[in-house]
């Protein structure tokens, strides 16, 4: 009798978990589509915007490099630990761009993982980190983007293992690993390291490479503590937190960000070596400044 009891309670307990997580599943997937975000009345800057391609990162991310692709159409391949993503064409073309996509699509896109159906789409686009981004910032990327010449230029599909390729779990991800918001200024710190600490967590999504992952794919520490199982197998150091950047000064960072070359001398080479070739090199001298302030500074 005491066995049925307790077989009782754990088909109970089951069953209650497995209903909570239902009904977690809808809500995520209801709000996300009954409730889309919209830019009012901003108006794009196509010359911020076309900065704002390189702060972003977007250009490296979206050329297939080894093929001599032209820039922006995609087709990029990115390995991982639950398959291969291809990065998608984001010219304006029509038919195979983004060129049908409205400014509201475009924001729910970067700031909620969400495609102009309503679908999620997978981490590997760091949305995690674009939701930091100003509704203007997001508005003059897309101003910019508009601004391109279209480009026809089919992409092929991610190849992913199962069950990674079943699309409607990511609005499970997003409950465990998604938090969804603006950059929130901190009153106690200075403008310039707000901005520092902006471009690294929103625009340059760093703690994209430069985080622990959990087997999900989920940040599993504290954000820009390192990554052991990086970009292409890579080892990626810390950018905060005990030893991090040990022994750098501000014009070293400064330094490394525009041409790649460390205090040693060495220079950067596999995936930072591209981000600093596509993104950093072309931040403002400013930029790069109070970047550097952000990461030696001792705040979270």
């Amino acid at each position: 009798m005491l066995h049925f009891h307790r077989m009782r309670l754990i088909v109970f307990i089951l069953t209650a978990s497995a209903s909570i997580l239902v009904v977690a599943h809808f809500a995520v997937d209801l709000s996300a589509r009954s409730n889309p975000l919209t830019p009012g009345e901003v108006r794009g800057d196509i010359e911020r915007g076309a900065y704002l391609i390189r702060l972003a990162g977007c250009v490296s991310c979206h050329t297939d490099v080894e093929n001599d692709g032209i820039p922006l159409t995609g087709g990029r391949r990115i390995v991982s630990a639950f398959g291969t993503f291809v990065s998608p064409n984001i010219t304006p073309d029509e038919e195979t761009g983004i060129g049908g996509w409205s400014d509201e699509q475009f924001l729910n896109a970067l700031t909620r993982g969400l495609s102009p159906d309503g679908d999620h789409y997978y981490p590997a686009f760091p949305y995690t980190s674009y939701t930091q981004m100003t509704v203007q910032d997001v508005i003059d990327l897309k101003a910019y983007l508009d601004s391109v010449d279209p480009v026809s230029q089919e992409v092929s599909m991610h190849d992913l293992s199962f069950p990674f390729n079943v699309r409607g779990l990511l609005s499970w991800w997003k409950l465990l690993f998604f938090d969804a918001g603006e950059y929130v200024v901190d009153n106690q710190q200075t403008e310039a390291w707000n901005r520092g600490a902006y471009i690294v967590h929103g625009t340059g999504h760093c703690g994209e490479c430069h985080s622990p992952r959990k087997f999900l794919g989920g940040i599993g520490g504290p954000t820009l503590s390192g990554n052991s199982n990086g970009p292409d197998d890579e080892t990626v150091p810390p950018l905060k937190g005990k030893r991090a950047l040990d022994g750098w000064t501000l014009e070293d960072v400064v330094f490394a960000l525009e041409l790649g070359v460390k205090p040693d001398g060495d220079s950067f080479s596999g995936s930072m070596g591209e981000v600093v070739d596509d993104s950093t090199a072309y931040y403002s001298e400013k930029d790069r400044a109070v970047v550097a302030e952000y990461l030696l500074s001792k705040e979270p």
